[in-house]
């Protein structure tokens, strides 16, 4: 399974995001992400609402094997449920 994280720097919940992340590839064989920062890449929330398909108001916005799962609160809750 692929995570890509979309966050930016100084945004707390993609902190926790990467941090769960890189939890779930030092654990499983089969987890691995990428982390996109967003103002590094030169990407908006606008292009983010493409890709996603629907308003964005809040970052990290995750993927999961190209699946839009939501923020970290998504995240955080799939993976206790399929991951852990």
């Amino acid at each position: 399974m692929l995570a890509v994280i979309f966050g930016r720097p100084g945004c707390p919940y993609c902190v926790r995001a990467k941090a769960l992340a890189e939890k779930l590839t030092a654990e499983r064989e089969d987890f691995d992400f990428r982390y996109v920062d967003i103002n590094a890449e030169g990407i908006t929330k606008a292009d983010l609402e493409k890709t996603v398909g629907k308003p964005v108001q809040t970052v990290p916005q995750i993927f999961l094997d190209k699946d839009h799962i939501g923020g970290f609160t998504e995240f955080d809750a799939y993976a206790k449920a399929h991951l852990s």
